[in-house]
């Protein structure tokens, strides 16, 4: 007799695969905390900030994001803006906020008169580079979409006498 399929049925249809990028990309992470966590503690040697660093981590955390790429590439599957927001695209070291980056808040619009003007400016300490990410204000609807807007058919027309049927 042939197995009785469950309700489940099918399930996500590369879960290794999807399972092998979270992996990689929570191993990437770690490793890059504990890189900082370890520069910190000794302040007495002279800090490297050139990308090949005398430190055991230091490049183990970039292998890591480099090898979560190229299964990405290789699977053709898409890493959500989450991960690769996360990720320097130049030196491939994972981007802790305020350990191995520096994020601001950019409005270059007429005195920032702009809300929806917003981008997220990440600078990645290894490599120097910035990477801009717009912020999700919503844009204002133009005048003729917004609701009190006068309409053309809202607008009084003269009233006319009504004629009688006779």
């Amino acid at each position: 007799m042939a197995k009785a399929k469950g309700k489940g049925g099918g399930g996500v249809q590369n879960r290794a695969i999807y399972s092998r990028i979270s992996f990689l990309q929570q191993a990437a992470v770690l490793l890059s905390a504990t890189e900082t966590a370890a520069s910190s503690k000794q302040p007495s040697e002279p800090q490297d900030t050139s990308l090949h660093s005398t430190h055991p981590l230091q490049g183990l955390g970039r292998q890591l994001v480099t090898d979560l790429r190229s299964v990405s590439l290789k699977t053709r599957i898409r890493l959500s803006p989450a991960v690769k927001q996360t990720i320097c695209k130049y030196c491939d070291s994972v981007l802790i906020e305020g350990e191995t980056c520096t994020s601001t808040i950019e409005n270059r619009s007429k005195g920032g008169k702009k809300p929806w003007a917003d981008v997220l400016v990440r600078k990645c300490h290894s490599c120097q580079r910035e990477r801009r990410y717009p912020v999700s204000a919503p844009r204002p609807k133009r005048k003729t979409e917004r609701g009190d807007a006068i309409k053309p058919s809202d607008k009084q027309q003269p009233s006319q006498p009504k004629r009688s049927a006779k």
